[in-house]
């Protein structure tokens, strides 16, 4: 081999090693550490608000103990078991490594989580609302019994590379723009952009699973198929913003009245698994529904 040869495939070696390096330095799982929670006494009642805002119990069951199967185009994602049981559930968590599954998807063993758990919408969610929603966890019956591991194909079973991922879609800034802001809008915000993470699945996503800020709340296909997908029959997710194939025919009144009843202003009623959302959002307080209202009549119209 000629010594400019040789010389030009080791500079290329040594290029592709070196990016490897830097590629798995990136792509390090970073959470938190212990020095960053804050002092604070936890509260199991506003603990017990954020679990139903949230709607913990539409996946992972009354129980809480997972098992729920969700069919992707990535493959098969399996809800876990959130009970206190030490074993199988989060029950030898510390706080610690709850804020950082649901802040930085991080498990406590060191590993990426998959973003089909929402934690790029919980990452909006400030610590102490975090350390009260455990608090009110922990007051629930542990369940034994392991779930089965996800389903994925390659490359997206190579978990490694969820920490590039994350580079890209994972921050704590507010996804909307809002012109003026008051507290109650705010508090929609908080419960809409971060609790209850419903751009998880009323905002389409790109080729990587990201969702399109573009798009916020404008609806698009089911990630499901089925009469329990909560698409609204036609394999599409409802659009949530005041454009006119969305809400725009809806009042503030009225969309707090259907997360309140389940009844659309024509009277029709919830279907799917929006059923146990809306079951969910009911036993909010009707301020807090208000707030989801008004912020999804401030949101910005897209079709």
């Amino acid at each position: 081999m000629r010594p400019g040869l040789k010389r030009a495939l080791q500079m290329l070696l040594a290029a592709a090693v070196l990016a490897a390096l830097v590629a798995w330095w990136l792509s390090r799982p970073q959470g938190l550490a212990a020095a960053d929670l804050p002092r604070h006494d936890p509260d199991p009642r506003n603990g017990e608000v954020l679990f139903h805002a949230g709607g913990c119990a539409s996946c992972h069951g009354d129980h809480l103990a997972g098992g729920l199967e969700l069919a992707t185009a990535f493959g098969t994602f399996r809800v876990p078991n959130i009970t206190p049981d030490r074993e199988a559930g989060i029950g030898g968590w510390s706080a610690l490594d709850f804020v950082n599954a649901m802040q930085r998807g991080v498990a406590p063993d060191g590993r990426h989580y998959y973003p089909a758990f929402p934690y790029t919408s919980y990452a909006r969610m400030t610590l102490t609302d975090l350390l009260d929603l455990k608090a009110w966890l922990d007051t629930f019956a542990p369940v034994s019994g392991n779930v089965a591991v996800h389903d994925l194909r390659f490359p997206w079973n190579f978990r490694r590379g969820l920490g590039l991922w994350k580079l890209r879609y994972l921050d704590d800034e507010p996804v909307a723009a809002l012109a003026h802001a008051d507290a109650r809008l705010e508090r929609g915000r908080y419960l809409v952009e971060s609790v209850g993470h419903c751009g998880e699945c009323h905002t389409p996503r790109d080729r990587f699973g990201g969702l399109d800020r573009s798009r916020w709340l404008a609806g698009g296909p089911s990630p499901e198929s089925g009469p329990e997908s909560g698409s609204d029959g036609a394999g599409k997710v409802p659009n949530l913003t005041p454009h006119a194939n969305g809400l725009a025919g809806w009042s503030e009144r009225q969309i707090a009245r259907y997360l309140k009843t389940g009844f659309t202003p024509d009277y029709d009623t919830v279907g799917g698994s929006m059923v146990k959302v809306q079951e969910n959002l009911a036993r909010l307080s009707d301020s807090d529904r208000e707030a989801i209202a008004a912020y999804l009549k401030a949101v910005s119209p897209v079709p």
